[in-house]
């Protein structure tokens, strides 16, 4: 299984964040938190600092909108040269038109469910995505403890996709550390978001590696 670790410049130094990508550069994408202070209370960045991440960043960037309306400002994302949009059901007018719209843009596309949302509507749809977010805290803010109550979704969501024979990533996000992305990757997760858990520290490469060592030690076993 490909093990992917996204860490989160949420928990970064935002007066250098540059600094801060280059440190990540053994990870496999950078995870953008855009939050409006609508959708979740929080205020984090916009369009411009995404085209601007993009230009400078070692990797792809991995974006999660956590914001309404995410049918007309997405895309602007996509176009900003994020590799991955990920947008929540919850948000979403119409998701499968958001979906297409992004990858006809040229990049991935994501759905994100907040641990209360059911997967059921969305288990039909699976071929229209590329990633699948399942939210292991509620969404709006870093450092939250993990949730472990969402990995019966998760589970879930990875049997449906292997039964269909499906590429799509399946991501976890909030409360990852060393101790409980084992817990997310036998449930089926292969795409990791981390924050505090890879920037709390002095060497965010080892603690990458150790996130990835963990995971890769808990494979996932289908039913």
């Amino acid at each position: 299984m490909t093990t992917r670790i996204n860490p989160s410049i949420l928990a970064a130094d935002f007066a250098n964040l540059e600094r801060e990508l280059g440190r990540i550069s053994t990870a496999d994408l950078v995870h953008v938190d855009i939050m409006d202070n609508h959708f979740v209370p929080n205020l984090t960045f916009g369009l411009p600092m995404v085209q601007r991440l993009a230009q400078v960043s070692p990797i792809p960037l991995d974006v999660h909108l956590m914001i309404d309306d995410p049918d007309r400002w997405g895309p602007g994302y996509a176009e900003a040269g994020a590799h991955s949009v990920t947008f929540h059901a919850e948000a979403a007018g119409e998701p499968v038109a958001l979906a297409r719209r992004l990858r006809h843009i040229g990049a991935r596309a994501g759905i994100a469910l907040k641990p209360g949302t059911d997967a059921t509507p969305y288990l039909d749809l699976l071929p229209e995505f590329d990633q699948v977010l399942v939210m292991t805290v509620e969404p709006g803010f870093g450092g939250q403890s993990f949730i472990p109550e969402t990995m019966s979704k998760l589970a879930r969501i990875a049997d449906a996709v292997q039964d269909a024979g499906l590429d799509v990533w399946l991501q976890v996000d909030g409360g990852i550390t060393a101790d409980t992305i084992g817990i997310a990757a036998e449930a089926g997760a292969n795409t990791f978001v981390a924050g505090s858990a890879v920037y709390n520290g002095d060497d965010p490469a080892q603690r990458i590696a150790e996130l990835r060592d963990a995971a890769a030690a808990h494979p996932h076993s289908h039913r």
